[in-house]
């Protein structure tokens, strides 16, 4: 099921789903006032966007230490659970997974999903879907007392009724990292002073990120992969160029023909180097027609062709990663790798991932950014002028300062602007 079905369908029965669930829990709360209970297990509801599950990390951990590791919940699209799994911050048996492959066993595996949440007697449910309505119906269904999750207070965002406990207010001044942040602190809010909440200071102080350290059966996989493209012998260094042709947001896409351009301009000026395009197994078949038009055997696809964890332990092999904004940036933050992060219609003011090995690239033209949590990620715009004004050149020239910087220098990300 693709993300437009997705959307009318959160729209279509989204609306008077929660226009319903709302009042009927106005009626329930004329008989039952009765405060929540203590917190015992914490449930997060993240079904989409593999990349921004990273970014929900520091709040995780937050959750750990308040109830404990076996105590954590997650509901999660079946295809995006990859980077739970390699995360390792929620016990696996604790994952809930919603198939996407159907409508019919999607509605079924929301069903299940919720029936699953309220036989475990989950107490507290944090919403990091900003404005779904599906995230605000699993949290109300979930049986939980104390609900958290953003809420259109003057109506600016998408309606998804009342239907939390702990109402917050969505601002889009801060980091998406500092958001779940602030949903995960304000459990221990007093509800009658919300949308205020007292947390100045608190988010200047450094992010903690997962960090992957790839076993040594894993790197040995990625170089086998490696050899059978490249041939066998020294492989050399290594720079990974991602594509990304998805459906989830194509104007945040970079055209193929400055994918094309920018490879040749790395193996001209660096006769070892080797590129690897990247992607899903969807955008195999545009990666290999940029590899055959790119014309050098230093140029190869493995798009489609890599387990989630071998792409990982990839990324800890290779010196540098271009990518548009997508979740590949945010799986690269995980590991020592540069990465040139190219912006469009999103701000990386925040949706930039918090890795020192990270330098973003945006044209900042006036229309951009054009989409957001408020708008439901929905632009007017058919023509993206915001990802065309960013060059090859220009992209190259920052591709160059961050491999120059790989080669001599192993671990200090910062040495490099």
């Amino acid at each position: 099921m693709n993300i437009d079905t997705m959307r009318r369908i959160d729209a279509w029965v989204g609306v008077p789903a929660c226009f319903f669930l709302t009042v009927i829990d106005k009626l329930i709360s004329i008989f039952h006032t009765g405060r929540p209970g203590p917190i015992r297990k914490i449930l997060f509801v993240k079904p989409a966007e593999q990349g921004a599950t990273v970014l929900a990390y520091p709040a995780i951990i937050k959750a750990i230490e308040k109830v404990g590791r076996e105590n954590i919940y997650f509901v999660v699209f079946e295809n995006n659970r990859h980077i739970l799994d390699v995360m390792d911050v929620v016990p696996e048996g604790n994952i809930i997974t919603v198939p996407t492959h159907g409508l019919f066993k999607t509605l079924t595996g929301f069903i299940c999903a919720i029936l699953r949440i309220r036989k475990e007697k989950i107490d507290t449910v944090l919403d990091f879907e900003f404005f779904a309505r599906v995230s605000a119906i699993i949290c109300y269904l979930s049986g939980a007392k104390r609900r958290i999750g953003l809420h259109t207070y003057t109506g600016a965002a998408a309606y998804r009724g009342n239907l939390m406990t702990y109402p917050i207010l969505y601002n889009s001044h801060i980091h998406t990292i500092d958001t779940y942040r602030i949903l995960f602190e304000a459990i221990d809010a007093p509800v009658q002073k919300l949308p205020a909440l007292s947390l100045q200071g608190k988010y200047e102080q450094a992010y903690d990120l997962p960090k992957l350290q790839p076993g040594p059966n894993d790197i040995r996989e990625v170089e086998e992969l490696l050899n059978r493209k490249f041939g066998q012998g020294k492989i050399g260094p290594v720079i990974i160029l991602n594509a990304n042709a998805s459906d989830l947001l194509p104007l945040r896409c970079w055209a193929r023909g400055n994918y094309i351009e920018l490879a040749r301009l790395l193996l001209d000026k660096y006769p070892q180097a080797k590129i690897v395009f990247t992607g899903a197994p969807d955008e195999a078949g545009p990666a290999e027609q940029i590899v055959s038009q790119v014309k050098s055997d230093r140029c190869v696809s493995l798009a489609g062709e890599t387990s989630f964890r071998q792409l990982m332990s990839l990324y800890t092999i290779a010196k540098v990663l271009v990518t548009n904004d997508s979740g590949p940036a945010h799986f690269a933050s995980m590991t020592s790798i540069r990465t040139i992060v190219l912006f469009g219609p999103e701000t990386p003011l925040l949706f930039a991932p918090k890795s020192p090995g990270t330098h973003t690239i945006a044209a900042g033209l006036a229309c951009s950014p054009c989409v957001s949590a408020l708008n439901g990620r929905h632009t007017k715009c058919r023509d993206n002028i915001c990802m065309q004004a960013i060059t090859a050149e220009h992209v190259f020239a920052q591709t160059c300062k961050a491999y120059e910087s790989s080669l001599t220098s192993a671990c200090s990300c910062n040495s490099w602007p």
